[in-house]
């Protein structure tokens, strides 16, 4: 009886995933694999059994996610602001110079 075993790259290509998550998924058991020497190998009928495993998304109803109205949004946003901005955001004032600073602290 031959039995072909599916490489990374060729269960990769068939799930349409990278490597680098088959290799995650393989770390940390969520994937049927044989380990062979330090190789990872994958049975085609383990990983069918698998990808069965999952519920199928046609069975299932799309969850609705409810929209929120825009003023909604806006209320956000204004809380936002007048927790962040005073009323002295936006002026210019000079800035000080380190001079002055050294005359104010009696430095001279």
């Amino acid at each position: 009886m031959y039995l072909h075993m599916l490489t990374v790259k060729e269960l990769s290509a068939w799930l349409n995933i990278k490597q680098s998550t088959l290799y995650l998924w393989v770390s940390k058991n969520k994937i049927p694999c044989r380990r062979i020497h330090g190789l990872v190998r994958f049975e085609p009928e383990a990983i069918q059994v698998w990808l069965n495993s999952f519920s199928s998304t046609s069975n299932m109803r799309p969850h609705r996610v409810s929209r929120r109205k825009a003023g909604d949004v806006d209320h956000l946003i204004e809380a936002a602001k007048r927790a962040v901005y005073t009323s002295r955001h936006g002026e210019t004032r000079p800035t000080a110079s380190p001079l002055g600073k050294e005359n104010n602290d009696g430095a001279r």
